[in-house]
């Protein structure tokens, strides 16, 4: 497999993209206008900066991996060679199901068809294809290029061969990838979620502030980040989704999102991407760390 398609340039999309193209795939990927492919080929073109500025990367190889993507606004003409299409728009059964059945229209019949879903079953997305057993899960952690896991999720009729192709073909970018069967939340986010969502409790009943809830899970457990900063940058409408995803799948009160979740993300704080979640990532917020860096 060298034709890949990926459905999605926003914070997935464009990494899964990124990781594609720079292990030597052809990429082409599709969104629904032009200013978010645009913002997605930028964020690639930065974080290929990043890795040459670290000494990983020359600015050929930079080259090369842009000159792998290209982009497209219509599903139809990006599949058309596909062999491989990986969908990871917003985390949304309604919207992803309407996807497969356009992937599963317009993709050759031999082509493998696998969602970055955190949470939402395989089994129901293959639901609406004519090969269930072509669907699979591949469940990249964030940020993509760096994190090496990848959840391989196996739905009711995915078959061996197909399970296989995509196992392997995750160590060929780098990634380690582990076998997960079809149940909501599936490992990474069954156990991430409901301590990001207790972490959001604690925080909801007094028990201590923000940074004191993170400093206590980084320095205690050993945590690169703490929850609630986790939380907002994996993005709050995201972790509300999952949750959602979980709670409806299980029946279970302990995967019922707080209230204080429920209204940060009505409220449109939603974290990183969005300038403020349990943090402030404004602009003005950005301007007085740097400030404070120049003064010491």
């Amino acid at each position: 497999m060298k034709n890949i398609v990926v459905i999605g340039a926003g914070t997935m999309g464009n990494g899964i993209a990124h990781t594609f193209a720079q292990t030597g795939f052809k990429v082409n990927l599709v969104d629904v206008s032009q200013e978010a492919l645009d913002k997605g080929l930028k964020t690639i073109t930065n974080n290929l900066d990043r890795i040459i500025a670290k000494g990983n990367l020359t600015e050929e190889q930079k080259a090369e991996t842009l000159g792998n993507i290209t982009t497209f606004l219509a599903l139809e003409d990006a599949a058309k060679n596909a062999e491989l299409i990986v969908e990871a728009a917003t985390e949304n059964l309604d919207l992803k199901m309407k996807i497969f059945k356009q992937m599963d229209d317009f993709a050759p019949e031999n082509c493998i068809l696998a969602t970055n879903t955190s949470s939402i079953s395989i089994t129901k997305i293959a639901s609406v294809t004519k090969r269930p057993e072509k669907v699979i899960g591949m469940h990249f952690m964030n940020p993509v290029p760096i994190m090496k896991l990848v959840e391989i999720i196996k739905g009711y009729s995915t078959s061996r061969e197909t399970f296989d192709q995509i196992f392997e073909m995750s160590k060929t970018l780098g990634k380690t990838p582990v076998e997960v069967n079809d149940y909501p939340g599936f490992v990474a986010n069954r156990i991430l979620m409901p301590m990001i969502n207790e972490a959001i409790e604690t925080l909801y009943n007094g028990v201590a502030g923000v940074e004191e809830i993170d400093q206590v899970m980084k320095l205690g457990m050993a945590h690169p980040m703490g929850p609630l900063q986790l939380a907002d940058f994996i993005g709050l409408d995201v972790c509300l989704a999952i949750l959602n995803v979980m709670y409806d799948g299980f029946k279970n009160p302990k995967y019922a999102p707080n209230p204080l979740l429920v209204n940060m993300v009505t409220a449109g704080k939603i974290g990183v991407k969005s300038g403020e979640g349990f943090y402030d990532y404004s602009e003005s917020k950005k301007a007085e760390k740097v400030s404070k860096m120049f003064a010491k």
